[in-house]
């Protein structure tokens, strides 16, 4: 049961912090401007990170947590 909770809770968090990135980078994006050439790639190049961060953890959480 624990263990359910804490795999949920950070594959939503991780998922939260993937969306909240993406969003930023989009609204950024569309803005245009000097915001948009100073942050947009570097958002989206963190975003990258962050969905390669969330996907090595899960997978090793459901390696190690399966029951």
């Amino acid at each position: 049961m624990m263990t359910e909770f804490f795999f949920n809770f950070i594959g939503f968090s991780l998922l939260g912090a993937v969306a909240i990135v993406l969003v930023m980078g989009i609204y950024t994006l569309f803005k245009g401007g000097k915001t948009s050439k100073k942050y947009s790639n570097k958002l989206m190049q963190l975003r990258v990170l962050l969905q390669f961060i969330a996907v090595i953890v899960l997978v090793l959480m459901a390696y190690f947590f399966k029951d």
